[in-house]
This record gives C-alpha cells, sequence and structure tokens, in this order.
C-alpha cells in the first residue's frame, strides 16, 4: 500500500515537474526560439541530407536497369568475355529463335517482359562526328515497359517519331544531332560489321530526336527497329542479349535462378551484379561516413545552443535550489524542457524536410549543380530526385528529440550540484 501511495505521489511530482517546465520554457521567447530553430534546422539537413544520398543512388540504380541490363540480363559466355567490344557474332542460346526465348522466358512467373536488344559499333562517314552506337530495340514494347527519359519519366522523344518496325529509318540524340549538324529527314551514312564479319553500309533516315536525360546515349546512340538491325547483322533469328523485366525487382534473383536452369551455358546476371551498383553498394560506408559527420554537426548545434541555454540561467538554478528543489527535481525539470523544445523543433524541422524533399521528390535537380559536369560515363542521369520516405523524416524526429534530451542531462546535472549560495552569486 505505502508503494501504491509513493507511486502515485511520484507520478504526481513528475507531472508537476512537467508543468513547471512547460512554463519555463514560454518566458523567455528569444531563448526559447533559439532552441526551436537550432532543432528545426539540424533536424531539417538530417532529412535533406539523408534524401539526397539515397536519390543518387536510386538515380544509378535506375540507369542500369533501363540501359544497361534490365532486372536480370542474358548473353553468352563468348559475348561475356568480349562485352567491351560488344561482338554480335555470339548470340544468346545459339541456335534458338529470339521468338522461342522471349516466350520461354515470359511464362516464367513473376516476369513482365523478356526483351532483345543488340548493340553495335558504327563508324560514320561524311559528318564530323566518326563513331557512334547502333542500338536496336523492340520500341513498340521497350516504350511499355520503360520510361527512357528519366528526368521527364516519358519516353524521351523530343520532336519527330520513332523508327517504325523494319524500317531503313533511325532516330537519334538531341547532343548528336547538334554535333554532326543533322536534321530530321537528313541520312547517316555508316557502316558496321555483321556477324559474318563482312562490312555492312547503311544509310538510314532520322526520323526523330530524343533526349534521356542520359549523356552517353544522348551523344552517342542510333536507334533503330530490332528486326531491322538483326537482319543487316546477319543475325538471323537471333538477338545479342536479353534484358528481362520483373513484375516486382525483389525477385529479379528467383528470375535469374529459373533462367540459368532454362539456359544453361549463357551467362545470367542480376542487375545488382552489375559494376556501378556493386560499386556503389562497396561505397556505402563512404555514404555512412557523409551522413555521420552531418550527424554529428548537426548534433553539436544542438548541444551547444543547451549548453548556452543551461549556463545562461545558473542563477536561476541557484534559484530553486534554495526554494528547496532537489537536485533530482532541478534536473527533470531541464529534462523535460528539453523534451519540449525538442519535441516542437523537430517537428518543424521534420515538416521543413518532408516538403522539401517531397517537392524534390517530383521535380528533378540537376546533377551539374553538384558536379560541374564531366559525368560521361559514370550511369547517373543529368538530374536526380530526391528520395521521400516517411521513414527517413520518423528517423530525423527520433534524431531531433534524442540528441537534444539526452544532452541536457550532463549539463544541468552539473549546474544542479553548484551550491545555491554560489549560483546565486553568478
Amino acid at each position: 500500500m505505502e508503494d501504491s501511495v509513493g507511486k502515485i505521489r511520484k507520478g504526481k511530482a513528475s507531472g508537476t515537474l512537467a508543468v513547471i517546465a512547460y512554463r519555463n520554457i514560454w518566458r523567455n521567447m528569444r531563448r526559447t526560439a533559439l532552441c526551436i530553430v537550432a532543432v528545426a534546422i539540424a533536424v531539417f539537413f538530417n532529412i535533406f541530407m539523408q534524401a539526397m544520398i539515397n536519390g543518387m543512388v536510386k538515380g544509378i540504380e535506375d540507369v542500369v536497369r533501363i540501359f544497361d541490363t534490365g532486372h536480370v540480363n542474358v548473353v553468352s559466355a563468348q559475348f561475356e568475355e568480349e562485352r567491351e567490344y560488344v561482338p554480335v557474332q555470339f548470340p544468346v542460346a545459339d541456335g534458338r529463335s529470339t521468338t522461342e526465348l522471349i516466350a520461354d522466358i515470359e511464362a516464367i512467373p513473376g516476369v513482365r517482359a523478356a526483351l532483345p536488344r543488340i548493340t553495335a559499333y558504327a563508324t560514320l562517314s561524311d559528318s564530323v562526328v566518326k563513331h557512334a552506337l547502333l542500338w536496336g530495340i523492340d520500341i513498340g514494347r521497350e516504350m511499355e515497359i520503360n520510361n527512357f527519359n528519366i528526368s521527364e519519366r516519358s519516353d524521351g522523344l523530343v520532336t519527330g517519331r520513332y523508327p517504325e518496325a523494319g524500317s531503313n529509318e533511325c532516330a537519334i540524340g538531341v547532343y548528336l544531332a547538334k554535333k554532326a549538324g543533322l536534321n530530321i529527314g537528313d541520312r547517316i551514312p555508316l557502316k558496321v560489321v555483321s556477324a559474318q564479319f563482312s562490312d555492312k553500309y547503311w544509310s538510314p533516315v532520322i526520323t526523330g530526336f530524343f533526349e534521356y536525360d542520359y549523356r552517353k546515349f544522348d551523344e552517342e546512340t542510333i536507334l533503330v527497329s530490332f528486326d531491322r538491325l538483326q537482319r543487316l547483322l546477319v543475325m538471323d533469328d537471333s538477338t545479342q542479349q536479353l534484358f528481362i523485366y520483373a513484375d516486382d525487382v525483389r525477385e529479379s534473383g528467383t528470375i535469374a535462378a529459373r533462367v540459368r536452369m532454362l539456359l544453361g551455358g549463357n551467362v545470367v546476371r542480376e542487375w545488382g551484379d552489375n559494376y556501378w551498383v556493386a560499386l556503389m553498394r562497396q561505397s556505402s560506408v563512404v555514404y555512412v561516413i557523409v551522413y555521420l559527420v552531418f550527424q554529428i554537426v548537426a548534433s553539436f548545434l544542438i548541444v551547444n545552443t543547451v549548453l548556452m541555454v543551461i549556463h545562461e540561467r545558473i542563477k536561476e538554478i541557484g534559484m530553486m535550489g534554495s526554494l528547496g528543489m532537489t537536485r533530482g527535481e532541478i534536473v527533470t525539470v531541464f529534462f523535460f524542457e528539453a523534451v519540449f523544445l525538442s519535441v516542437i523543433g523537430s517537428l518543424i524541422g521534420c515538416a521543413a524536410g518532408a516538403v522539401s524533399t517531397g517537392i524534390g521528390s517530383l521535380f528533378p535537380i540537376p546533377i551539374d549543380t553538384f558536379t560541374g559536369g564531366g559525368l560521361k560515363e559514370f550511369p547517373m542521369a543529368g538530374t536526380i530526385f530526391l528520395d521521400f520516405s516517411p521513414l527517413t523524416v520518423a528517423e530525423g524526429f527520433l534524431f531531433g528529440v534524442i540528441v537534444s534530451s539526452l544532452c541536457t542531462l550532463l549539463p544541468s546535472l552539473k549546474s544542479a550540484f553548484i551550491e545555491p549560495v554560489e549560483a546565486l552569486r553568478r
């Protein structure tokens, strides 16, 4: 019974101290505003920094999945050995038609589409640009699966139209067109080496310009229909690569395993095995360090502000002690004040962070703002989107509340042990 009464009294005392703390924070509006602003700024930059880093990583992953690998990539073993030269004489599952391969792979549960692609180097004549990349794709199906322009999330067509299936037509990147001085309706005389190692000459008509916000493709690529390039390179009914897209990216591993069973002897890779993705994951320690530096800077901002506020109130602490409050009660009052201020500041910082990252997730930010350009060979779009995440906002809130609340304990405890007479003299 005595224990129950003690607990009730203790609870009432804590409630009283909480009320005193709440009233104290409004006695000096300048001091209160300073604390709230410090916490809000720290929380805001905590959320914004994490959203920017996550957005950059996701941007690279999107480029890799759209242009380099799909969710699962299939090539022949010989092609894999000479991948940098993009040879066309080593088709996937040699002896089997592309149509059969696609039908078998798309029958696997979880597969959204299996898309054939051919990439080949071309030498241009009558042009100031001497080399380009021929990219043969099934344009209709590709546009159903992928948004090639990453920043606008569209098909990337700027003007004109994409080439029709089987036609002697092409679309080119806007930067390639600018460098070569080409317009819609012009022909591009070029030479490629076929799967039979013979020179093939071709002059497709330009029907459109595209901009994918991926500088490498915008500057170097000539897009043609898959079936026309397949015939030009004398590849019969085979394909150089298969890009497999899943309904759920998390099922990539399961689909890759099924494809390996189906196409033994070929190289089957998940998108996560891509060099750049693997590099980014291995470099995650660097991002953690950068994030921790931001956390430390934000924490120091909060700690310094709270320390300043507590030391300004030494006389007040002495007055509280002379009125009979114990050291524990004084520390509890300061702790409650810190909690109230940190909650208010964190809510403001979270609101600002959520709004800014939410808007940033809708509108692209030019990557040149951070890099100054020069990322042509790096698989990153020319713009990034901030990664808005409720989890990131919640983490920012907890960071603000925990850091600013805990950092009051030591200075307030130290101040509480000063004798009331000594405290009143300061």
